[in-house]
């Protein structure tokens, strides 16, 4: 028994979490909220969070693997399609963005795994997502998402300023540096050009945005709901970071072209826990 991927394994982890989490206290999974339609939109949350669970227990085992990847990207790409793009256009541009992004690193993150993971079938019925196909795709994803990360920090320095460690030091010049630090790891992943040194970075920076904000706000005993929501956010966003990382392996940390997807497909250990 070994889990080969570290990233995949906080990763499932993290699901099984949010599924918890979102079967008893739903006002913390901003992913899922708010909720398309007041009525059903309690059920809708408690589905999806019924998913998680079961799918972050399915990485785990290594013939559920394919199948829980693939109801990940499912799930994510239906609530991406169905309940937030239509909206995109309607709400204001920065609120419009943060309820994009954030999902689409998540479904970044299941494709990786789904590449990883893909049967026979997959390949057969869904070869556009799969393998080479489905890491570039991811990575465009995840890249996307990495800018408009960074360019939050521009648009909205005042909340990024108040989030900022009271004994760090220069947190003006902390909010651009961090600011630009993600739009250059959005580029790379982009372009391939070292990617994998930028996205490592980019997760490192959100772990650590983790580390020193969220978790000592939570920690002091806070009910908020916005605080707790947010530190989950970033959990998440945190393991899905570390899967779209692990994407990149077998590739270097420096190199000026974009990486073959199908030789990271190859090289992946991708053997779940027994």
């Amino acid at each position: 028994m070994r889990i080969a991927s570290t990233g995949r394994a906080i990763f499932a982890v993290a699901m099984i979490g949010l599924g918890i989490i979102g079967l008893v206290r739903r006002d913390f999974v901003p992913l899922w909220n708010p909720a398309p339609n007041v009525s059903a939109g309690g059920l809708l949350v408690s589905l999806v969070s019924l998913i998680c669970l079961a799918a972050g227990i399915g990485l785990l085992i290594r013939r559920r693997a394919s199948a829980a990847a693939r109801l990940l990207v499912a799930t994510f790409f239906l609530w991406l399609v169905l309940f937030r793009l239509p909206n995109f256009l309607l709400l204001p541009a920065f609120a419009a963005c943060w309820s994009v992004f954030p999902l689409m690193v998540m479904l970044a993150a299941a494709l990786v795994l789904y590449a990883w993971f893909a049967t026979d079938w997959d390949r057969d019925h869904l070869g556009f997502a799969v393998d080479g196909n489905g890491l570039r795709i991811a990575r465009a994803l995840y890249g996307s998402s990495l800018i408009f990360f960074g360019t939050a920090h521009f648009i909205d320095v005042k909340d990024t300023l108040s989030l900022i460690p009271n004994w760090l030091p220069g947190h003006l010049f902390w909010t651009y540096f961090t600011g630009c630090a993600f739009i250059a790891a959005g580029v790379a992943a982009l372009t391939g050009v070292c990617a994998r040194l930028a996205v490592t970075l980019s997760v490192l920076q959100i772990t650590l945005f983790l580390v020193l904000v969220w978790l000592p706000i939570v920690a002091t005993g806070s009910g908020n709901p916005f605080q707790w929501s947010e530190t989950i956010l970033n959990v998440a966003l945190s393991a899905a970071g570390w899967v779209v990382a692990d994407s990149y392996r077998g590739t270097r940390w420096f190199v000026i072209k974009a990486p073959s997807t199908a030789a990271a497909v190859q090289t992946f250990p991708g053997e779940p826990i027994a």
